[in-house]
């Protein structure tokens, strides 16, 4: 891509909006498969605190086609370093908008891979239902420690090229989803993987996302917790004191440039 990267965190993401990520998205999904697939990642705030500690986080980020801002609180920093993203561009706002994307022509030929056992098959029968040029040719919820497995990888990358799907939503959380796709990306055949956390489970009705108020003023985290306090507590807790941590390092750096507030 051509577009503008910003360098936060140790991280380069794309300055693009919404419309730019799809459109892109779709010409890589109607063009040739490269040497690779071309994987998406979206960073929030419990991403950068993952990166600190985790090398092959790091090393997926640094290998993703497409590095997306879904935390509010990445934008407003960007803002704040004076190098401001555009927008947040969430992965569970990515995937709907490239299903309505899909012509009737060219149906998009997607794989669901994550979620609890029966949870992607519910998502299909949404999906089919809500976006009629899509087709779900597959769906799997891999075992607890199957990126251990290398049996039982196989038979995953089997399933997606069975498929033959040119899309793969991946489900698996972070930072596992973005360390697997990395390690595969050779391997899997589809020609675009999305690293998309609980969007499986948005669609399929299992979870549900915060009011559009919450999101548009960031406190989309709050609904988060208020609905999962026993799995998200504790990690949005570990957030709230390592993340400031980030921003005051990433302010000190020489390079930044910072607003004139006496303006």
């Amino acid at each position: 891509m051509s577009n503008e990267r910003i360098s936060m965190f140790g991280i380069d993401i794309d300055a693009i909006r919404m419309p730019q990520a799809v459109s892109q998205l779709m010409t890589w999904i109607e063009g040739e498969r490269g040497e690779a697939t071309k994987f998406v990642v979206t960073p929030n705030v419990d991403h950068t605190v993952l990166l600190q500690t985790s090398a092959g986080l790091r090393e997926a980020y640094q290998d993703a086609s497409m590095v997306l801002a879904d935390g509010w609180p990445v934008v407003f920093a960007s803002r704040i370093f004076g190098k401001p993203l555009p927008e947040r561009v969430t992965g569970s706002d990515l995937v709907p908008a490239l299903f309505k994307a899909a012509t009737s022509t060219a149906p998009l030929k997607t794989f669901l891979l994550g979620a609890a056992p029966g949870v992607a098959q519910r998502a299909a029968v949404n999906i089919h239902r809500q976006y009629p040029n899509v087709q779900i040719v597959g769906t799997y919820s891999p075992p607890l420690g199957f990126e251990n497995d290398a049996e039982e990888n196989q038979q995953i990358l089997e399933r997606i090229a069975d498929s033959e799907a040119q899309l793969l939503v991946i489900g698996l959380g972070a930072p596992k989803q973005e360390i697997w796709i990395d390690k595969h990306k050779h391997e899997v055949t589809a020609k675009v993987a999305l690293c998309a956390g609980a969007t499986i489970d948005f669609l399929a009705g299992e979870k549900s996302r915060a009011p559009k108020w919450m999101q548009r003023t960031g406190l989309e985290w709050a609904y988060r917790i208020g609905t999962d306090p026993k799995r998200l507590a504790k990690r949005y807790a570990k957030d709230a004191v390592v993340f400031p941590r980030l921003l005051w390092r990433e302010w000190m750096r020489p390079a930044i440039r910072r607003p004139d507030f006496s303006k």
